[in-house]
């Protein structure tokens, strides 16, 4: 090696350690300078890519038109995402990266219920906020809350508990008509606990009545599961889907070429667009329940979104997925723009639990306490059509079957 190869080598080996040092030094969890630095462990690569990419974007949609605007408080908000693949065990190092290296105030947004179990213990135990993560899944629902585990959406309960009652309601099914495919892990049985507690509600004597195929998470192997459903007696005539956008559009392609005559419905996660991309014309009448209200909608944060989304991403589509990363963020920043005094892990979670009952321009009532750690309750039906997402009444189900 050269001079200056060795040069370069030892002059990059110093600046390393300095940088080192330099994080180490910071104050853990409280902003410094003119700068709010936010963390993010998402799926950036791998199956559920899309997923993650959209949350990231709209949470720096938000980020970028607070910024605009002055920061909260004269300070920069800045979001620091790494890529956890959608498994576990990268979450875990990403998280430890995040809060104990780069000493962020809050993780925000981060994607997924399995990914979220594992990073859930690290958050509690270094006292940093978890706020907004894209999962319903109960373990984030607690009662009373974990003091640092804060959500923006409905539950995964609340989803599959609307798709029961209307498919009861609207399109007269029994309970036992309705079958379940989900994913084989924390997510997919958080779908199924719930929609088995809607059933039971419904009069379902015991969840072994109701036909459940699953397949193995970040895999595409869906052929046993429909076997378990297709095989199942009184045929289904609906069913629930707790899983990600490609198993679930593979099972939906197989299920109708063999026949099984039934209504398909998907909880939000699965995410509508890629959803929609995946099954093409063979999407026709999927329903997908959303957390956020439709992206073309005319409420006054939606049209925020869409220009703030223009002006972060201009050749990015709007989704639902970049829409709640979106909302997450802005009732974030409400809550950043709350806080007298030094913005810290503490003075975060206060802020939020502080916001009470409010109103972000959503149309429908948000609360957040010490004891409420879920800032809305609502769900919104959409079923896609002629390639299009497009929003639902239940009532319309009353023709569907």
């Amino acid at each position: 090696m050269g001079e200056e190869g060795r040069g370069g080598f030892f002059g990059r080996a110093v600046l390393a350690v300095a940088w080192g040092a330099f994080l180490f030094s910071l104050p853990s969890g409280v902003s410094r300078g003119d700068e709010i630095v936010f963390g993010m462990s998402t799926a950036l690569s791998g199956p559920a890519a899309e997923l993650g990419e959209n949350m990231r974007m709209g949470v720096l949609a938000a980020f970028e038109e607070a910024n605009r605007g002055g920061g909260a408080g004269g300070r920069t908000l800045r979001l620091e995402a790494l890529d956890d693949q959608y498994e576990p065990a990268q979450t875990v190092p990403n998280m430890r990266e995040l809060i104990d290296t780069r000493k962020v105030v809050a993780v925000v947004g981060n994607v997924g219920t399995p990914t979220a179990v594992a990073a859930i213990p690290i958050a509690n135990a270094a006292k940093t906020p978890f706020y907004g993560a894209f999962t319903g899944a109960g373990v984030l629902r607690k009662t009373p809350p974990d003091r640092y585990v804060i959500n923006y959406r409905a539950s995964y309960a609340e989803e599959t508990a609307a798709m029961v009652d209307a498919l009861v309601a609207h399109a007269g099914l029994q309970v036992n008509e309705i079958a379940f495919f989900t994913q084989r892990d924390a997510y997919g049985d958080a779908g199924f606990v719930g929609g088995i507690a809607a059933l039971e509600r419904h009069g379902l004597a015991s969840e072994h009545d109701v036909a459940h195929g699953r397949y193995e998470r970040n895999t595409l192997a869906v052929e046993n599961g429909l076997a378990e459903i297709f095989a199942a007696d009184p045929p289904p005539r609906a069913v629930i889907m707790v899983g990600a956008y490609a198993p679930c559009a593979r099972f939906i392609e197989l299920a109708r070429e063999i026949g099984l005559d039934a209504l398909f419905l998907n909880v939000s996660f699965v995410g509508a667009a890629p959803l929609s991309a995946a099954l093409g014309d063979k999407g026709e009448g999927v329903i997908v329940t959303q957390v956020v209200p439709h992206f073309d909608s005319d409420l006054p944060i939606v049209r925020d979104y869409r220009k703030a989304l223009a002006a972060s991403k201009p050749q990015a589509l709007p989704t639902f997925g970049s829409l709640e990363g979106y909302v997450a963020a802005r009732i974030l920043i409400l809550a950043l723009g709350a806080i007298d005094g030094p913005v810290t892990r503490e003075s975060i979670v206060d802020s939020l639990q502080g916001l009470k009952e409010f109103d972000v321009g959503l149309g429908v009532p948000l609360r957040l306490s010490p004891t409420e750690h879920q800032a809305s309750h609502t769900v919104w039906p959409t079923v896609l059509r002629g390639g299009r997402i497009q929003p639902l009444d239940w009532a319309e189900l009353g023709g569907a079957t």
